[in-house]
């Protein structure tokens, strides 16, 4: 008895075990079949901004930049590394044995050549890292442009596609106005007039929800674009807030600006860059310092014996090569040059400065602005809602017209929309906010 129970246990587990399985490969079978057919799925906004930035080809663009310049930086910096040459060759001689640039004709050549001391070279150097620095810098801020354009893309394709809804219940509020105009007139109780306007009203419904759809469309498209999707991948978006959006005061905001701000930082590279420069080219007072070495295999076909006394095949040279400039009208001119360029800099180091601290003022008072104006458009809103419900009450108690009440419901979705466009505002500008102190990333992402 126990044991055909166990035995029935232990089918009715391998049978619920088979179950299980099978519910799990047609779960499996659909989203995949799903993600074939496209079906969209409900995206966030850091998951849109993320998207984007994984997917940007300016991003892209601006890394190959990045990587472009680190090489340049590579090459300054290669004279001061070990560098090996050799080679071979065969030249005819008559008289004393010597090549054209100096050295003495071999069978075989090998040379080492390295930089030790040169202030010149070094400032090249080191200017060409501060450039790759900025250059990356660079490539941040477009990053950061990029997740702003997602950002502002998504927030507005959620705010169009709100709107839309709105404008269908408005399409069916000035039908059911404009049917009540027509009876009216043909009754003799309405002038011929409301009816026209009452079309007019409708007309211009019409113009508004196809210029919704044509907007919803453009963006669209391009947010599937920048987030690399299929170009028929439906997307959902949902209305949100930016998270942790700057709310501090002006001179909080400026000070996070000069510490953060990526065309400020810019700005300082260059400078620091020609600094280094300048102070290079003044290092071409000094000797300059270099590890040479040289190792020849000399062939008796060049008549050495008849110039030396002794003929040695194997010929090597190693050492240090010091030269001492004595009048040098290059590093003079060259030295002015760079202090000029400094100079140019550190003017455009203080004006940006002077920009940015007016320009994150003025985009504070943008925040402020528009956040009143959205709390403006919230209470015209709530204000217009409960009219609609006292006309509502009084319509349902015989008291109302129903012209009265679909008047007052086209009114509350145009203060919806009004809602819709502050809010979207202040958004923007918060957006805009947060890219000028240099917060976008650490908020979106």
């Amino acid at each position: 008895m126990n044991e055909s129970a166990n035995a029935a246990g232990v089918r009715r587990s391998g049978t619920g075990c088979a179950a299980w399985i099978v519910l799990l490969t047609l779960t499996c079978i659909s989203a995949v079949r799903a993600q074939d057919a496209g079906i969209s799925r409900k995206l966030t906004l850091k998951e849109a901004v993320t998207l984007a930035v994984g997917n940007s080809r300016d991003l892209a663009l601006a890394r190959l930049h990045y990587d472009l310049v680190q090489r340049e930086a590579g090459v300054a910096k290669a004279a001061f590394l070990p560098n090996f040459y050799t080679g071979t060759g065969a030249a005819y001689t008559n008289g004393f044995p010597l090549m054209s640039g100096g050295g003495v004709p071999a069978i075989f050549s090998l040379s080492y050549d390295q930089q030790i001391f040169n202030p010149p070279l070094k400032g090249d150097q080191r200017a060409a890292e501060q450039r790759a620095e900025g250059q990356r810098l660079s490539m941040q801020g477009v990053r950061d442009a990029v997740m702003v354009r997602a950002a502002l893309e998504y927030l507005e394709l959620a705010k169009v596609r709100h709107a839309q809804e709105l404008m269908r219940g408005e399409r069916l509020s000035a039908g059911r106005i404009l049917d009540s105009m027509r009876e009216r007139a043909a009754a003799g109780r309405e002038l011929p007039i409301e009816v026209t306007r009452a079309q007019l009203t409708a007309a211009r419904i019409e113009q508004r929800i196809a210029q919704l759809e044509d907007r919803e469309d453009s963006l669209s498209g391009e947010l599937r674009d920048i987030m690399g999707l299929p170009a028929d991948q439906p997307i959902e978006v949902s209305t949100e807030e930016i998270p942790g959006a700057a709310t501090e005061e002006a001179k909080d905001l400026v000070s996070q600006a000069m510490a953060n701000n990526i065309e400020l930082k810019q700005a300082e590279t260059e400078r620091r860059a020609r600094e280094e420069k300048l102070k290079g080219e003044r290092g071409g007072y000094w000797p300059t310092v270099s590890l040479v070495g040289q190792y020849n295999v000399l062939s008796n076909t060049n008549n050495y014996t008849d110039f030396f006394k002794k003929f040695q095949r194997n010929n090597v040279i190693f050492g240090l090569e010091v030269r001492i400039p004595i009048f040098a009208s290059r590093t003079t001119s060259s030295v002015a040059f760079a202090r000029a360029d400094l100079n140019e800099a550190d003017l455009l180091l203080a004006k940006k400065r002077s920009e940015l601290s007016l320009d994150v003022r003025r985009k504070a008072r943008q925040v402020r602005e528009t956040d009143l104006a959205g709390e403006v458009a919230r209470l015209e809103l709530q204000l217009s809602q409960e009219n609609l419900r006292i006309l509502q009450v009084q319509f349902d108690q015989g008291r109302g017209s129903l012209r009265d009440l679909e008047a007052a419901h086209l009114e509350e979705n145009d203060k919806w929309l009004s809602f819709l466009d502050a809010n979207y505002a202040r958004q923007q500008a918060e957006l805009e906010l947060l890219r000028t102190t240099g917060q976008v990333a650490k908020v979106l992402q």
